[in-house]
Formats: structure tokens, C-alpha cells, sequence
């Protein structure tokens, strides 16, 4: 059954910032029945300068009325996450589908909050972990559910980046350290896409715990998180997350380890992974990722709203995530 009156779906665009050049909106133009109507942005001249560069029809520089526009009829919004709660409890009272970026916002109990306003308004909710749509990381699913690695025993995460220097000077203008506005630091920003993926993979996670500390000092945020935690499908996991380190230590790697094999991957390059099995050695696998590389999953969320298929990319997901990582900087040292 469709989710919205039309046969096409509509989109209005709330803050076409850098996500919204190449990684996102552009899809919504390929994707059969879909299109984008109408951007929004505060500032008069960038929201101009896109919706010229971008042929879209309609420009605003208020949220509120983009969201009333009478022919929008689905609601993208692509700002930090300190906005996300507020757009969506409006979109949704308007009776307007919502996407929302990740994370999904700064705390678990906002994303709650935003579950039970689409919730009492009968709207759906879809969070951007476009990584569950990925062909590299849908395959690796596939393996993993065919029994090729045997029983999944453990899954650990190490992500290292080089601490951004220009940050030293720039931090008032990066929301994304900035707790404020995005309830976190990196961790917040690039853990959320790595949690969700095991959440896809293994299921929800139902332990978490870690620690948290900003040993540089460079902005408020937090910059190194460890901890663990368990799925309800009974495989445990870590993870090492710290972007101060040296650039000759950066490090994007996450291992699964099974009881035949084990399966490491880049959660942010190339399509690409390496299985190791007792039966046949290594294997490596190789796949193109697409040009937008949130296509793959906004057309299911096109799909969701047309009654075609189905996204499981949801609020009741993204928020999963969210409450992983409220656990894991929990503890502040």
C-alpha cells in the first residue's frame, strides 16, 4: 500500500549543504517517480547558487515553508543533527514522510521523541545508513547467512584518523565537533555508520559500555572512545575509535571472525573486502559503488512510500545506534 496520495514522490530538501551535492539529492532526480521540488537553506545566496546548479524549481530560506508547499510531499532533511528532532516533529505534523541524515540525532532520547511523533502522525521515518544497500556490504551479508564463515563468534572495529589540523583554527565552524550540535565528535559522526552496519548484519545490540576521554583538546568533543558490547544474536564485539592519532597509524578496519573464517573490510572505502576461510584461503571481493552513493538506498525508501518494497532503514533502527554510542561515552575519563 502507497504511504503518499501521489503516484510520484516529491521531495522537499532542508539544508543542501556538501551531503547534498553528490552523495544524496542528485539520486532523488534518477530514481524512477521521485524528484525534488523545492530546497531550503538560510542563507538567500547558497540556496540560490544550488537550486540554479541543480535545476530544482523552488528555493526557500525558511523550513517552515518549504514544508508547507503544497507539492512537496516527502521531507529530506540534511542538517546537523541539533535540527533534527524540530524539522521532523513539523514535517510530520504536516503529514509529511521524513528522511532524515545520520546520525539520527544527538541523543537516543531524541530519537525516541522522533519515533513517536512520525508514530502518532502515521508518517514513516527513514535514517540515511545507506551502508545496508551498499553491494560490497549486502554481499558480505549474504556470505555470512549462508554459513560460509560458520557461527559468528566476534566482530571488532578500529578506526584511527590523524588528528585534522586546520580544526585548531576552524573548530567554531565544524559542527561536527561541536557537541551542541551533533551530541558528539567524529565518533559520533563516523561510529553511528559502523554501528548501524553491525546492527544489519548481527541484529540489535542489547550490552554496551566504554569509555571516552579528549586527550588532545583541540574542540569540546570527544576524540578517542573504546568499549564492547553484545547482540541479541549472541555474538560479541569492540571497538577502538581515536582521531588524534599520526597519519602513519590511520586505520579503517573491521574483522568478523567466525568459526570457519573471517571477513575484514573498510566501513569507508573502496567496495571492497578480503574472506579467509579453512576450506578455500583468501578470496577477495570487489564491487563498484555508485556515483551517488545513497541511491541504492533512497530508491527502497521511493519504493516504501509507492508500496513496492520495503526500506529497513528505519527510525526504530537508527535509534538503536544512537543508543550504542549514549552508552559508550557514557563514561568520561
Amino acid at each position: 500500500m502507497s504511504k503518499i496520495q501521489d503516484n510520484e514522490v516529491k521531495w522537499g530538501i532542508l539544508g543542501v549543504g556538501n551531503v547534498c551535492e553528490v552523495k544524496s539529492a542528485p539520486a532523488m532526480n534518477l530514481i524512477p517517480n521521485s524528484k525534488i521540488v523545492a530546497v531550503m537553506r538560510r542563507s538567500e545566496e547558497k540556496v540560490k547558487d544550488y537550486a540554479k546548479r541543480h535545476g530544482v524549481g523552488k528555493w526557500y530560506t525558511s523550513a517552515l515553508d518549504l514544508i508547507n508547499d503544497p507539492e512537496v510531499n516527502a521531507i529530506y532533511i540534511a542538517t546537523p543533527p541539533n535540527a533534527h528532532l524540530e524539522l521532523a516533529t513539523i514535517a510530520a505534523k504536516a503529514g509529511k514522510p521524513v528522511y532524515v541524515e545520520k546520525p539520527m540525532a544527538r541523543t537516543h532520547l531524541e530519537c525516541l521523541e522522533m519515533i513517536e511523533v512520525c508514530k502518532q502522525a502515521n508518517v514513516p521515518l527513514y535514517i540515511a545508513y545507506y551502508r545496508r544497500e551498499l553491494p560490497h556490504f549486502l554481499k558480505i551479508k549474504e556470505l555470512m547467512d549462508a554459513g560460509v564463515l560458520g557461527k559468528i563468534r566476534t566482530v571488532h572495529i578500529n578506526l584511527k584518523q590523524k588528528l585534522d589540523a586546520s580544526l585548531i583554527t576552524k573548530v567554531e565552524t565544524n559542527w561536527r565537533v561541536d557537541p551542541e550540535l551533533a551530541g558528539g565528535g567524529y565518533f559520533f559522526d563516523l561510529a553511528s555508520h559502523q554501528l548501524d552496519l553491525l546492527d544489519f548484519f548481527f541484529g540489535k545490540i542489547t550490552h554496551a559500555n566504554g569509555f571516552a576521554s579528549n586527550q588532545a583538546k583541540t574542540y569540546a568533543a570527544e576524540d578517542i572512545v573504546t568499549g564492547n558490547f553484545v547482540f541479541e544474536s549472541g555474538v560479541l564485539g569492540s571497538g577502538n575509535w581515536c582521531f588524534t592519532t599520526s597519519k602513519n597509524a590511520e586505520l579503517d578496519q573491521t574483522i568478523i571472525y567466525g568459526s570457519k573464517g573471517k571477513i575484514s573490510f573498510e566501513t569507508f572505502g573502496k567496495g571492497e573486502f578480503i574472506l579467509e576461510t579453512d576450506e578455500k584461503g583468501l578470496e577477495k571481493f570487489s564491487f563498484e559503488l555508485p556515483k551517488h552513493i545513497q541511491q541504492p538506498l533512497i530508491k527502497t525508501i521511493v519504493g516504501d512510500l509507492l508500496g513496492t518494497e520495503t526500506c529497513n532503514s528505519t527510525g526504530e533502527s537508527g535509534a538503536r545506534s544512537n543508543w550504542v554510542m549514549d552508552q559508550l561515552v557514557k563514561e568520561r575519563i
